[in-house]
């Protein structure tokens, strides 16, 4: 989901009218069959609401921008996090606390979407994709990025990058993905042992770059 953070805050502002009604029953409605286990249509969702179809579509043309809008609610919160602190570390810790919870509250709905991103790149390998739109997930890129900002003046660019790319790994429903399902940990030990393995590469990053200080010297 490559959004801007301002635009991204922009969507979240409040909406009012019919029109804004309308569209917030589709988001709820679907969010609540995504909850369910389901990746619904606009069409399933719009029968789902009792909205007819043609409204749905003005709404949301495709199924990408319906799931786009249920996850970008689904992360709320998140999206807009902010910290004061100067510290990477505790800037990671924090980001991995507020967002951790949120992310097993809507677990089914993660999942939902991460099956249609896969089930998009199965079609797009054997060129079955067409000209669907493509289903693209970035908001973890932004936020990581965000977090480990006073890193960038004391890492090479692509030693923070490589840092951002190797959190990014156990950022999101994938770390439950793996810690839940496949070590059958409950959520919060799950979200515990996330934020202890991004902490330890923040800490590791950064004792790299005094090491080479000191082998310089």
């Amino acid at each position: 989901m490559k959004v801007s953070r301002q635009s991204t805050q922009s969507d979240l502002a409040p909406e009012r009218g019919p029109r804004a009604r309308t569209r917030r029953l589709m988001i709820k409605t679907a969010t609540r069959l995504m909850q369910s286990g389901l990746t619904p249509s606009v069409s399933e969702v719009a029968e789902a609401a009792e909205v007819s179809r043609a409204t749905a579509y003005r709404y949301f043309p495709s199924e990408i921008t319906l799931v786009h809008a249920v996850v970008d609610e689904a992360l709320g919160p998140i999206l807009t996090w902010q910290s004061d602190s100067t510290d990477a570390e505790e800037r990671i810790a924090d980001l991995f606390d507020k967002s951790l919870p949120r992310i097993a509250e809507f677990e089914a709905t993660f999942k939902a979407a991460l099956r249609l991103s896969l089930d998009q790149w199965a079609r797009a390998q054997v060129g079955a994709l067409g000209q669907e739109p493509r289903f693209t997930r970035g908001h973890r890129m932004e936020l990581l990025e965000l977090a480990l900002s006073p890193l960038r003046g004391s890492l090479a660019p692509d030693h923070f990058d490589r840092l951002t790319q190797a959190i990014s790994m156990i950022f999101g429903i994938e770390a439950y993905a793996v810690l839940k399902d496949i070590w059958g940990l409950e959520a919060v030990q799950s979200a515990q042992i996330a934020k202890w393995a991004a902490c330890a590469l923040v800490r590791s990053a950064v004792a790299e770059v005094h090491i080479q200080g000191t082998t310089a010297d």
